[in-house]
This record gives C-alpha cells, structure tokens and sequence, in this order.
C-alpha cells in the first residue's frame, strides 16, 4: 500500500461534521493546488467551481441512493433505475437515449434493453470523453455466503456507481457554459452478467456519441476518501471448458478429474475478514504473491446424462491474461488419462486492463484533488472479480479506478462488494461526483 505522512489532513476533513461537510472539505483541501493547475492547462472549470455546485446536490444524491437501494432490480431488470436516471439527466438538460443495450437471457430469450446514454455538449470546443456506471444488482446467489431463495440486493454497489454518474453529468451540466467538449454518459444494465457491456457497444454507443476515452468507478475496501488507481493492471478475465467423460467408472472418474482441476488453483477464496485484509494488502504489493494467480472452478455431474455422458465444468480466471493458453494446454492434460472430450465453448472473456498513460494521468489529477494520501496504487489484479467494461476499454483508452467506501473504523467485510455485510460508506458518493466531474472536465478540454 501505499502510504504518506499527510493523509490525516485530509481524514479529519472527510470526518468531521456532516458528511456533505466533510466530503467537501475533502476535496477543498487541495482545491488551490487543482485550481492553479487547472489554470496551466487552461481548463475553464476548476475544482472550486465543482466543490461549489456538488454541496447543493449532496442530500438529493443521498435520496437517489437510497431509493435505488430500495429497488434493486437484477440485469435485463433495470427499468426503475433507469427511468430515475433519464427523468434526472432530462431535468439536467442532457439529450437522453433510453431502451438501450438490447440483449438475450441464459435461455436465449430477448431482452430489452434498460441502458440509458446522455450527451452533455460544453459550451466550448474540445474532446469528447464518456463515463460508465453499471446498473443492475447482485441476484441471491451471487452473494457471499451463498444461501437458497436470497433476494437479490446491491451487495456490490452498482447502486452508489449510479449515483455518482448522475451527480456527475448534474454538476458539469450546471457548468455547461464553461465545460469545453462533450461528455458522454453510459447507464449501463447488465454487468453481473456479463452481458450489458457487449450489447451497448453492439449498438455502437462509442460510434454515436463519438467517445474518445471512457472512465469508470467501482466501490473497493479502501478508506472512503480514498482512489485506488489500477495502471497496466485491473481485473481477471474468465474461461470456460466442458469435459464429457463415459463407461463404467464416468462419475467416479468425473469426481477425480474436477479435483484435480480444482488443485491447479494458486489461491482460495477468502474465508474470515482477515483472508480479505491479506488479499487487498497483496493487490497493493508490487511483485507480491498476486502478481500471478490461478483461481479453478471444477465441478463433476453426478449422474450420467440420456447420453452417457458424464460432465465436468471448468471455470478459471487467470493473471496475467497472457496465461491463458497454458492453462487451457493444462486442463487438456490432465483430462487425457480419461479420454475425455474436452472444448472450450466460449473465447475466453477477456481481462479488464487499464492502459498506464490514462490511469497515471488520473492518478496525478486526484493527488493535486486529495492530497498525495488520496491515492494508492493496484499492482494486480483481484483474483475473484471480473468485469465487463473489459469490453469498452479493448476499444478505447481510459481509466477503471476503485472508490474507498470503507468507514472509519469498520471491518473490511462491510467494504467489499459480493458479501452481505457490504454497507458502503455513503459519504463516497460526494468523494466520487467532485473528484470524476473536476477530471471528466480536464480530458475533455485536453
């Protein structure tokens, strides 16, 4: 981890009085610094000027949370969200396109799409720069520990992501008339599945709102106050193998094959809080026990189907990504001795990488906002996410950064997403509006 001698400065701010108050102060402290950057680089909008019209927005931002919160709706499902997002970004004065990102479900039955994208266009020249936020909740069984009929929930906080994508495009369109260039906004449906990314992009949403770089936040068990920034690094991608074993011994076998498959693993899941305080501590280590993992998923039918057939399915996610091929050589291998019919349905899906250029550059900004104790740096990736803005960045440049939204003083369990004791701290949403509408504000006048 990285750390400074000046982070409780900006602590103390963040904590003291009401949590608008402190978010502000926050931000405040490095407003001098950012505004007389902002000046060299002759950007139009300071971050004074964005601390000043995020303070009047906080409790609204607060209640929208909350109300979506209220109302988790899982992917394909997310027609409250984003009918609470158009009517906010149409009061706002944005042009709304709403039905986007049309997809199908696990059974191949269509869905309609539930994204939402918003066009702000500055009242000056410049660069056309987008912002995602994912939508939907978690449904019950994607949440940790896993337990028959769970409702589904914002366990992963998609619901503060949205939050702060619709204080962003409020506060930068308030400053419209100093915004130079055009900011795009992707309300995207679908995450958790994997599939909300893919179907927007298919409706060439960059193509049409000309989007040059795309940014992103996702709740991480960092303080709240706190940017974890993700260079060269990001998030694991996933593949997939199916393992068809017959004869006489094809479940006894079956069962072999997926332990083994299962022992190539390098690291398990976290069990206690302080397996997760290990891994997040390893995340931030440069060339630590993370910087090359395996995680296996082997599970073996336990009955043959109509056929005969006998099924091991094989999940894995690796780092880094160049890795793959070996591992898929690997599973080949060990399947041999049970003349088992191995394929690979699927191309693997790839891993969310963040280019260096654009997330040092990010980094820097947020270090002039919050002070050198604001940032600390990802050196691997986490092993058990993934994610689909993977999608949007094979495309085009940007940044994928993790917003603290740990309390003071609380367990990490209530900080990291997928568990049911994530309960964020709220005051991030304030943190993430100023600090992403001040940077969003900077790429596009660059």
């Amino acid at each position: 981890m990285t750390r400074s001698n000046r982070p409780a400065l900006s602590r103390r701010a963040l904590l003291g009085g009401t949590a608008a108050a402190g978010v502000g102060a926050v931000l405040a402290s490095g407003t001098a610094t950012a505004a007389a950057d902002s000046a060299h680089r002759r950007n139009p909008i300071d971050q004074a000027a964005v601390d000043a019209v995020a303070a009047r927005l906080d409790g609204d931002l607060l209640a929208l949370r909350r109300q979506l919160h209220a109302n988790p709706e899982t992917a394909g499902q997310e027609t409250h969200t984003a009918a609470a997002v158009a009517q906010r970004l149409r009061a706002a004065g944005l042009e709304v396109t709403t039905g986007v990102g049309a997809t199908v479900d696990k059974d191949g039955k269509p869905v309609p799409g539930t994204g939402v994208v918003a066009v702000l266009r500055g009242a000056r020249p410049g660069r056309t720069v987008a912002y995602r936020a994912d939508m939907d909740a978690v449904p019950g069984d994607g949440i940790m520990p896993r337990q028959p009929d769970r409702p589904a929930a914002h366990a992963c906080g998609h619901d503060i992501h949205t939050t702060v994508g619709v204080g962003v495009a409020q506060v930068l369109a308030q400053l419209r008339h100093r915004l130079s260039g055009t900011v795009a906004f992707f309300f995207q449906p679908g995450e958790e599945s994997l599939r909300g990314a893919e179907a927007m992009i298919g409706e060439r949403v960059l193509e049409r709102t000309g989007a040059e770089e795309i940014h992103a936040l996702h709740c991480g068990p960092y303080p709240v106050g706190q940017f974890a920034v993700t260079p060269g690094t990001g998030l694991p991608g996933q593949d997939q193998a199916l393992i068809a074993l017959t004869g006489p011994d094809a479940v006894g076998a079956a069962a072999r094959l997926a332990a083994g498959i299962t022992a190539l693993g390098t690291v398990a899941l976290p069990q206690t809080p302080a397996d997760l305080e290990r891994m997040v501590a390893d995340v931030q280590t440069p060339d630590g026990p993370l910087a090359r993992f395996l995680v296996t998923q082997a599970r073996a039918a336990d009955t043959p189907d109509a056929e005969g057939r006998v099924t091991v399915a094989v999940k894995f996610r690796c780092w880094p990504e160049e890795r793959t091929p070996e591992i898929r050589e690997e599973i080949r291998r060990l399947a041999q001795p049970y003349a088992g019919a191995v394929a690979f349905p699927k191309p693997p899906f790839p891993a969310l990488v963040c280019p260096e250029e654009e997330t040092d550059a990010l980094a820097r900004h947020l270090r002039r906002v919050l002070g050198p104790g604001g940032v600390t740096v990802n050196h691997t990736a986490y092993p058990f996410n993934g994610e689909d803005y993977a999608l949007f960045l094979q495309r085009i440049p940007g940044t994928y950064t993790f917003l603290g939204v740990r309390t003071p003083g609380s367990g990490i369990e209530t900080s990291y997403p997928h568990y049911e004791t994530f309960v964020p701290d709220e005051r991030a949403i304030g943190v993430g509006v100023r600090a992403m509408a001040g940077w969003l504000a900077t790429r596009a006048h660059c």
